[in-house]
């Protein structure tokens, strides 16, 4: 009808109804959301692995690559692995144009990751020490020396090794660097040649399966063993010229000696230090209490030059010359003062990386800073995490061991926190209006507050599981202590130093060494003031690789995904604490995680886990450095002189026994005769002598501990004990060369000398029960 609106007709529908819609209408709801949820996830995928967006994941996949060498039971053959990683790339460029591209360019990286590591390792090729031995006679060059606390530490290139009557004589006659402590003030200048008697001993393998190896650094390092010097060194006239890396490498020192002896002048003690150690790359002369705090508190990421004092270097120079060009007007219009002053900055930031000594952390930082400046040179964006990946990339292939140390971990880790808090969280906060409150407190400093404290958080919640699980410790007032000692560290401790050099030369340092010393000096009760406070100290047990691979894979996922994948990160994180709390023994179900029993690499150590769940210590030397490295991993607040770790040990000439949580005894056969009565009573027994074919007892031996190293014990419920080793059985590293089978049946000198066997206030060798012991010796019995 005229003047009325007509009725919407609806779809004109054909019989039978739609296929497609009948079976919509019969497909369950469950079915509909996995479909939906599989095209959304598959959307998001594809959204991350857009145009850009791969790169960054390039140098992760390349670390996965050297992840993978480090974990090979053998040594891989190089030119194997160099077509492999040949294949992988020429599958990448075929599929650049297909979907599965982005995998085919992780999968190259990898190869290549691997590839880049066994060359290395082939190009490092060096003698490793099998055996101590005593050196008559060492000559060679002095090539670096470190200050310490307590003695001077220097690395030798070998000229000759004169060693006699030792079975591993002809393998340490080929060793080419070695390390060498002296007394405190006696090491020897670099570049000079020396000649010394020195005892000589392996690089130092793991303390405790799952742990730190020290040989694998040593051996990317150059040197095949470590020792301490017997008498007086003398200095010769060296029979050759050392080279331009030894010139050079003395011209370096004699200037941080220079810049040291400077400093020295003005401040002392630990604040002295300190100084030297933010200018030079030189911390090993600050005291242990002093040391302890700065880690305690959060502040010993200043100590290890890093991306911060990079930063600090390059925007000073950055600024103060950008500054000085723009006060004449017509500079500014006819010069580009801003990539002058960047260029100036990556030439301080250069001399800088030198000075230091350029270790890992300082690598990293100084390329992330080059690429910065360069990219402020080409007028581009500048801090991206592009800029990370192709820092990670040049530290990776310059040194992919660099991976596996802690430094490298918490750095990155650092850095990958921060440039996402720059791309992510930076323009929220700055984008905030800015009027009422915002603005009165942005008058004031509280943005910059803000933006410190996110930063300071940020780093720290992004180390914590690398320091956990290499240290065992976290830093629970880490934000406090950096945000009360941050700000003066950058506006007065930092900048003053920088002046310190420039006027060095012109005598006119010492000033600023002066305000150098104040800033330290509050830097330094900061850290003392978190340190005692209630909780400072939080100590973990130590856990596996596995979950600490979980929470590295979450922070990844958290700082690099960019849609709501990057939320799958959180899950992986929450699976690393629990399995790694779990591991540790952290939850009260899981108290038999824990090892039964500790063995040292060289079965001199053994730790017992008594009654009261804590370790008990039988020792033949004075290894503290293994007692302190087992306390750590067992989240003891012990220190190796507490007289509670002699508690239920029993020692007599022969050697020592304790009980083992559960029942049992530990035993420490130091003599033959031990054997009668520990085979019969012990259930585990560590000796580095032959022990009798039908002892009952589960008897470590030389020949197991030089096969698998450093042993811990786990009772079984079956009354028996699951024994997990540093080294896998077969495992032939070149840092940690499998034994052969003449060097199994060579016994070493095993007696303890007088003076180390374990005795009683009254000087007399203790008498070990022929019995189980179940109640602590008294007080006056107690070992020292």
């Amino acid at each position: 009808m005229s003047g009325q609106g007509e009725r919407p007709r609806a779809k004109a529908q054909t019989w039978p109804l739609d296929a497609t819609a009948r079976l919509r209408g019969a497909v369950p709801s469950r079915f509909r959301f996995a479909e939906s949820l599989r095209e959304r996830l598959s959307g998001l995928a594809s959204a991350e692995a857009g145009p850009g967006r791969l790169v960054p994941w390039v140098p992760v996949g390349f670390g996965i690559g050297i992840a993978l060498y480090f974990s090979a039971d053998h040594e891989p053959i190089a030119i194997a692995t160099l077509l492999a990683a040949a294949v992988f790339c020429a599958g990448a460029f075929c599929l650049r144009r297909s979907r599965g591209f982005p995998v085919a360019v992780l999968l190259a990286a990898v190869a290549g990751g691997f590839s880049t590591a066994t060359l290395k390792a082939a190009w490092m090729a060096h003698p490793i020490l099998q055996r101590p031995v005593y050196a008559q006679s060492i000559t060679g060059f002095v090539e670096t020396r470190e200050e310490r606390e307590k003695s001077d530490r220097f690395v030798l290139r070998v000229a000759e090794i004169d060693v006699r009557n030792a079975p591993a004589a002809s393998n340490a006659r080929q060793l080419k660097r070695v390390r060498l402590a002296v007394k405190k003030g006696t090491a020897p200048e670099v570049g000079s040649f020396i000649a010394a008697k020195a005892r000589l001993t392996p690089p130092l393998q793991p303390l405790l399966p799952g742990g730190y190896d020290f040989a694998r650094d040593l051996y990317f390092q150059g040197i095949g063993a470590s020792g301490f010097v017997l008498g007086a060194i003398e200095v010769r006239r060296p029979p050759q010229d050392g080279g331009w890396r030894l010139r050079y490498a003395a011209a370096m020192q004699g200037m941080r000696d220079a810049i040291d002896a400077r400093i020295r002048t003005v401040i002392h003690g630990d604040n002295r230090a300190i100084a030297t150690a933010l200018l030079t790359g030189r911390r090993d002369a600050i005291s242990t209490p002093v040391n302890d705090a700065m880690f305690i508190s959060g502040l010993g990421h200043i100590l290890s030059i890093s991306g911060y004092h990079m930063a600090v270097v390059a925007g000073v120079v950055f600024f103060v010359l950008r500054a000085l060009l723009a006060l004449h007007p017509g500079w500014t219009v006819a010069l580009p003062i801003k990539k002058i002053a960047a260029g100036a900055a990556l030439i301080g930031a250069t001399f800088y990386l030198l000075l230091s000594g350029a270790e890992v952390a300082t690598q990293r930082s100084y390329f992330m800073t080059a690429v910065v400046l360069i990219a402020v040179m080409v007028d581009r964006r500048a801090i991206t995490f592009r800029t990370l990946a192709v820092a990670a990339m040049l530290v990776l292939l310059i040194a992919p061991e660099a991976l596996v140390h802690p430094s490298f971990q918490m750095s990155f880790a650092a850095t990958l926190g921060l440039v996402a808090l720059v791309q992510f969280g930076l323009p929220r906060i700055l984008s905030a209006p800015d009027h009422g409150a915002v603005a009165r407190a942005a008058l004031w400093g509280g943005r910059e507050l803000m933006m410190l404290t996110a930063a300071s958080l940020i780093a720290g919640l992004a180390t914590t599981p690398y320091a956990a699980f290499h240290f065992h410790r976290l830093a629970p007032y880490g934000v406090l202590a950096n945000l009360a000692a941050m700000p003066v560290v950058s506006g007065l401790v930092m900048p003053a130093g920088m002046l310190g050099l420039a006027a060095m030369p012109f005598g006119l340092d010492g000033v600023f060494w002066h305000l150098m010393g104040l800033g330290i000096e509050w830097m330094v009760l900061i850290s003392l003031w978190v340190a005692a406070l209630p909780g400072a100290v939080g100590r973990v047990a130590a856990f596996g690789v596995g979950p600490l691979l979980a929470m590295t894979a979450g922070l990844l996922a958290m700082g690099m995904l960019r849609t709501q994948l990057r939320w799958l990160g959180l899950a992986c994180i929450a699976v690393g604490i629990a399995w790694g709390a779990a591991s540790a023994g952290s939850w009260p179900a899981m108290l038999g995680a824990r090892p039964d029993v500790f063995v040292s690499a060289d079965g001199k150590s053994v730790a017992v886990r008594g009654a009261d769940g804590r370790l008990a210590m039988m020792r033949s030397g004075n290894d503290a450095f293994t007692t302190r490295a087992w306390l750590a991993a067992d989240a003891d607040e012990r220190q190796p002189g507490d007289p509670s770790l002699r508690s239920g040990v029993s020692c007599d000439t022969a050697g020592c026994v304790a009980p083992i949580r559960g029942g049992g005894l530990a035993a420490l056969a130091l003599q033959p005769e031990a054997f009668a009565d520990d085979c019969a009573q012990a259930s585990v027994i560590v000796t580095l002598h032959q022990s009798p074919p039908s002892c009952a007892a589960l008897v470590i031996g030389e020949a197991e501990l030089l096969r698998q190293g450093a042993i811990a014990l786990r009772r079984t419920p079956q009354g028996g004990f699951f024994v997990s080793a540093a080294h896998a059985p077969g495992q032939d590293r070149p840092w940690r060369p499998a034994p052969k089978p003449a060097e199994l049946s060579v016994r070493s000198d095993v007696a303890a000398p007088a003076d180390e066997q374990p005795k009683n206030r009254a000087g007399a060798p203790r008498l070990r029960p022929r019995a189980p012991i179940d109640a602590t010796p008294p007080e006056d019995e107690a070992v020292d």
